[in-house]
């Protein structure tokens, strides 16, 4: 069995359509503001993440989660974006489709906030 990383991604409804189409197994390309893909590495930051800045943002968060293949991973820093667990993994958009062939079974939403 290979060692895999968990990882959450908090996303808005766009995204996560394009994550569906695709049968749950691969993040869509960046748009060309978008130089990193950075999936984070506490499920509580995630969970803020979509609540506060998705919600407002688009109407609803989600967050996913999703394995990768642990020895894959470790060729991207990990970035701290703020407190001790805010961390974030950076993955230029140019190697997405290499990071998505790395994933091991679905990605899946664990959680959804909506407008109230």
């Amino acid at each position: 069995m290979t060692d895999t990383m968990t990882l959450w991604r908090p996303t808005g409804p766009e995204e996560l359509a394009l994550v569906e189409a695709s049968g749950w197994r691969e993040w869509p390309p960046r748009l060309p503001e978008q130089p990193i893909f950075y999936p984070v590495l506490d499920e509580d930051y995630a969970i803020r993440i979509a609540r506060d800045w998705n919600v407002p943002a688009s109407g609803a968060g989600y967050v996913t989660r999703f394995e990768v293949e642990a020895g894959f991973a470790a060729r991207y820093p990990v970035r701290q974006a703020g407190g001790r667990t805010i961390l974030e993994l950076w993955v230029p958009a140019e190697e997405l489709p290499e990071f998505n062939r790395h994933i091991v079974g679905r990605i899946e939403v664990v959680h959804e906030f909506r407008d109230a």
